[in-house]
């Protein structure tokens, strides 16, 4: 299931066409935080600096159909951490890593104290 699912269908003569394509083109261009007219309504959007896009033409039963398709996630994307320096979230994995693969040290009564899914028995 969509989030969220915004379709317009309408007519439009080339002029607006053209002029709905350069609202978009400048919202991508500005990027972040950005603002799109569509008919009776503002659609806002957090757009990017990377994106993913589907261009498609089929040409059938009299009709030529462009579609222009951009993706991008919804969360944040993180820039990437410097080859020098590793990121908190490389250092929390290789610890975790590291938890893990360490076998569980055995109490009293000899049973692990570890005994959750994926825990050995020694």
């Amino acid at each position: 299931m969509k989030d969220l699912k915004f379709e317009q269908k309408r007519s439009l003569s080339r002029l607006e066409a053209a002029d709905q394509l350069t609202r978009l083109a400048a919202a991508l261009r500005e990027g972040g935080d950005a603002e799109l007219e569509l008919g009776p309504g503002t659609l806002s959007l957090r757009i990017p600096d990377d994106l993913r896009s589907e261009m498609e033409v089929e040409i059938g039963e009299g009709e030529i159909e462009l579609e222009i398709e951009f993706k991008w996630p919804t969360a944040p994307t993180r820039t990437k951490p410097s080859r020098t320096e590793p990121s908190r979230t490389d250092a929390g994995a290789k610890e975790a890593t590291t938890r893990r693969r360490t076998p569980a040290k055995s109490g009293a009564s000899g049973t692990s104290a570890n005994t959750g899914k994926g825990a050995k028995n020694p």
